[in-house]
């Protein structure tokens, strides 16, 4: 059992540091090379507009369970109209990212490490050294860049789907006054909490693109290791979503409110 602990935990330093490499050799990618703009477009399409879907979907349903239960339990102490800053507050620093974040893993993080993976076992990412085309121009910048742009303007989209569904339950089924639903929406919603919410969206995207990419890379023993790197890619991706989202709030909380 201890050896089993041992060997997991040397496991999970290995990956750490060959992902750690991975950003090192994008960063010096991006600045020394051109990406490639028809690449990058056609990642912008596949990871930004055909995720809206679900993440908006995302969004509202969240913008309405938050809202209902909030009045629930605010509706006890005759607090009604203060739903809506609740909601706004919570979806634009914390739901809003992460849930946007694990949805972009479970579609986009699964389509990179299996497209990636099945270029790695058919050795096509070998062809490519052989052209002198080094695989993390080609495959991974694109792909990087495209989820650092992606992640935060559909964290907007799903923060105001969810902000305006959970309006529509609140006035429209419990009840509350819309003119004091939005007047304690604005006035305890701060800058702060828009901006924590961008910067954790772009630091969820880089997780999101980075771990993707290096299982894919990573992948080996044929049709087997390209599902077993496809589900890898997404537990690692969303559970590094969900701590890294435990230290960035206590971060940015510092940092912007000073608590």
């Amino acid at each position: 059992m201890r050896s089993i602990l041992i060997g997991r935990i040397q496991q999970v330093l290995s990956d750490l540091g060959e992902i750690l490499i991975l950003c090192k050799e994008t960063v010096v990618s991006v600045r020394y090379h051109r990406p490639s703009w028809r690449d990058f477009l056609g990642q912008l399409y596949f990871i930004g507009v055909k995720s809206q879907t679900v993440v908006v979907t995302t969004g509202a349903a969240t913008g309405m369970v938050l809202c209902a239960q909030t009045f629930f339990q605010f509706h006890k102490v005759k607090m009604d109209t203060a739903t809506g800053a609740v909601v706004s507050v919570g979806m634009c620093s914390e739901l809003g990212p992460v849930l946007a974040g694990l949805m972009l893993t479970g579609r986009v993080g699964a389509a990179m490490a299996a497209e990636l993976g099945t270029m790695k076992v058919t050795e096509q990412i070998d062809a490519l050294r052989t052209l002198a085309t080094h695989p993390v121009d080609h495959l991974v910048v694109p792909r990087v860049l495209a989820t650092l742009v992606s992640a935060p303007l559909l964290t907007i989209e799903s923060v105001f789907v969810g902000i305006v569904a959970s309006y529509i339950v609140g006035v429209q089924l419990l009840g509350i006054d819309g003119a004091y639903y939005l007047s304690n929406m604005r006035r305890l919603t701060d800058p702060a909490d828009v901006i924590m919410g961008l910067i954790k969206a772009v630091v969820f995207g880089a997780i999101i693109s980075t771990v993707s990419c290096y299982k894919g890379l990573s992948c080996r023993g044929g049709a087997e290791g390209v599902g077993r790197a496809t589900t890898e890619s997404v537990v690692m991706a969303s559970i590094s979503i969900l701590i890294v989202n435990f230290f960035l709030t206590l971060l940015l909380t510092r940092l912007f409110v000073g608590a």
